[in-house]
């Protein structure tokens, strides 16, 4: 980044902090919002040190250390002994005025010192999210000076992510956990097996595509070609988890959503039912299901090493009644197997859609409810099951749809939800039953050209807003405008920038590349690998020779192409989706070459006019290859998949191609005149 976006971003932070000195400092601002601020004067400034008052807190310190000067480039030095002006100083204490201190709850005590008073290593980590948050909302990571006593409403608080229908990478998935950390969410559930919608593939269940993502010894070839994760990389990830005290619940869902064991082994799938069902008929489904689990579960060091396990059991059919009578059998059996190994079962709510006189285990056994269709929160709550809250009418995202949510309705989330909201039944706010809430992200459409950059532009801002409520719950003091505009500034994670920002948020500017040509092969070593939505890139291409596969720029996640290896047009390429503009780049002349990024379209201009916009396309069919079928938007009598032609663009280098690049400038922003309506 150049000197003048420094200054740019120096300027609007000392503008952002500006307060009066001797004013009682107003409750600061940080995701989720603290639950109790009694404001002092004047502010912090930190010395430099930590003070690991207790032992067992120096794991903390040494990421609150690390996270710092990640974020920052101050280094923090871990000390002990007195403290003096300036430290931060970590502690536990298991009570808090002679009240018992809860689990998750800290208080700060900010003063000459900055005092961090937790029960637990678990509290004490989730105060050092709220100092580095504090720390960036201000230039010079001074700190306003007061108490804060913060605890959540909530116990679990998290996400559920669709890996079954789309391979999410394992490097994702831990950048993910970072970004909930610091937002203070604490449980993510990897749905690891589903399927895509038969309507999309002639209507044929071989075509149809099913995935089991996670490696089997016990069944060689279970696990998805397209991307699955090793069990090292899954222990890998929980460890990770565990260290920034988030829980990964992972999720085996059956016995419907099924159609990858049935693409393994046939006779499991239901054909009165649909292949995605296994046949509840069939002796050999239990045994099938019974070594799942173990071989994930069992034994001194298990691949599932966390509290909970998901056996799935949603969405089965209930036609025949004694078919509801197995499935109902099947549930309490899968439940009592999950317990047999010590862990606590989660399951879909499904017991009002299949309804019947075979007892399911209540006791110990989480529910998450979704659907009052599929189960009634109060019956549920009465029978015993501890909840939690998963509203699809609130809380679902499946993107580019045309159903349920693109992007969570934030307003109405900040402003109206909390978990004890579940449709249109309201519990108790903060009732002991009720564990918390998880929004969730279902990536049904499976071929719709979303990336796992769409993915998380889809997220990010959601966990914004779910972390505060399920946090503070019904209690806000900020207005939705105050924190929709603040929450702008702060960063994703430290170290993480997913949303490939090249200033902060709410900064727009330009970056000008300093070298005044690029050739190929050629490090971009003085920007960000890549830039997101919204964007414009704008420069000068010179090609002197025009081949097939020629690359402009290559980042971490996209190609751009100067000759399409398909056709020969200008394209991009992102996980295996590739997209051509119709134009062809000329030998041996200048031409200025403009592109537009947002998060439903791709605009190309030529010589400062428009050429072509990439918008989504309305298909019937997604066929291997490309072979993508446009009709018009909306056709009556059909369902239809909105296929995306998004670009996170690269940045990273060039790539090889004949002539040179000059001219290179980067905005965060798309004029307004861009895409025409």
């Amino acid at each position: 980044m150049n000197c003048i976006v420094h200054y740019i971003v120096f300027f609007f932070f000392l503008s952002l902090s500006s307060v009066p000195v001797f004013a009682e400092n107003a409750k600061p601002f940080v995701v989720p919002e603290l639950s109790c601020w009694q404001g002092g004067e004047g502010w912090f400034s930190p010395s430099g040190r930590i003070v690991v008052a207790t032992p067992s807190l120096s794991i903390v310190a040494e990421d609150f250390a690390h996270d710092y000067m990640t974020m920052f480039g101050c280094p923090l030095q871990i000390v002990k002994g007195k403290p003096i002006k300036g430290d931060f100083v970590l502690s536990l204490s298991h009570k808090r005025d002679k009240v018992a201190m809860g689990n998750e709850e800290y208080q700060l005590e900010i003063g000459d010192c900055l005092f961090i008073t937790a029960a637990t290593s678990k509290g004490a980590f989730w105060a050092t999210r709220t100092l580095l948050q504090l720390s960036e909302l201000n230039h010079s990571r001074c700190i306003p000076r007061g108490t804060a006593i913060d605890a959540p409403a909530y116990p679990i608080r998290g996400l559920v992510l669709d890996c079954g229908r789309k391979y999410i990478p394992a490097s994702y998935l831990k950048n993910l956990i970072k970004v909930m950390a610091y937002y203070k969410l604490n449980a993510l559930q990897i749905h690891l097996n589903d399927n895509g919608f038969k309507e999309y593939f002639d209507n044929d269940w071989q075509k149809t595509p099913g995935a089991f993502r996670l490696e089997s010894d016990y069944f060689p070839g279970l696990a998805a070609t397209d991307g699955m994760y090793t069990k090292q990389q899954f222990i890998d990830l929980q460890q990770q988890a565990e260290r920034v005290f988030l829980d990964i619940i992972p999720e085996i869902d059956v016995p419907a959503h099924s159609l990858a064991f049935s693409h393994y082994r046939k006779e499991l799938g239901s054909e009165e039912y649909g292949m995605d069902h296994l046949d509840l008929n069939n002796p050999h489904v239990i045994p099938f299901l019974d070594s799942l689990f173990t071989e994930y579960c069992s034994g001194a060091s298990p691949v599932f090493r966390g509290r909970y396990v998901h056996i799935g059991t949603d969405e089965y059919s209930n036609r025949d009644p004694e078919v509801v009578e197995r499935f109902r059998s099947l549930t309490d059996h899968l439940i009592r197997k999950v317990e047999s190994f010590g862990k606590q079962p989660v399951v879909w709510c499904s017991l009002k859609h299949a309804q019947g006189r075979t007892p399911v285990k209540v006791e110990n056994v989480v529910m998450e409810m979704w659907s009052a269709d599929y189960g009634d929160p109060i019956e549920m709550k009465d029978s015993g099951y501890s909840l939690l809250s998963v509203p699809d009418n609130y809380l679902y995202i499946v993107p580019s749809a045309g159903y349920y949510y693109d992007y969570l309705d934030d307003r109405f989330i900040y402003e109206s939800y909390t978990p004890a909201q579940m449709r249109a039944v309201r519990l108790e706010e903060r009732d002991p039953q009720l564990l918390g809430g998880m929004f969730a992200l279902w990536n049904d459409h499976c071929g719709n050209g979303i990336t796992v950059k769409d993915i998380h532009h889809r997220l990010f801002p959601a966990i914004q807003t779910f972390s505060t409520k399920t946090w503070t719950a019904d209690y806000t003091s900020f207005s939705w405008e105050s924190f929709d505009f603040k929450r702008q500034f702060l960063s994703e994670a430290p170290g993480v920038n997913e949303l490939a920002r090249i200033l902060p948020q709410g900064i727009k500017g330009t970056v000008r590349c300093p070298i005044e040509q690029i050739k190929s092969n050629t490090p971009i070593d003085w920007l960000e690998p890549e830039i997101g939505y919204d964007y414009t890139v704008t420069f000068t291409l010179h090609a002197e020779k025009v081949n097939r596969g020629d690359v402009l720029f290559i980042g971490p996640s996209s190609v751009f192409y100067l000759a399409s290896p398909k056709s020969g047009r200008l394209a991009f390429e992102r996980e295996g989706y590739l997209n051509e503009f119709d134009y062809f780049v000329p030998r041996g002349r200048d031409v200025k070459l403009t592109i537009c990024g947002t998060s439903r379209e791709t605009c190309l201009y030529v010589d400062e006019k428009i050429f072509q916009v990439l918008r989504p396309l309305a298909v019937t069919t997604a066929i291997p290859e490309w072979g993508l079928h446009e009709v018009p938007p909306y056709p009556k009598g059909s369902r239809i998949m909105y296929y995306q032609r998004t670009l996170v663009f690269p940045l990273q280098r060039t790539g090889h191609f004949h002539g040179a690049i000059s001219g290179l400038s980067v905005s965060n922003f798309v004029p307004s005149t861009v895409f025409p309506q």
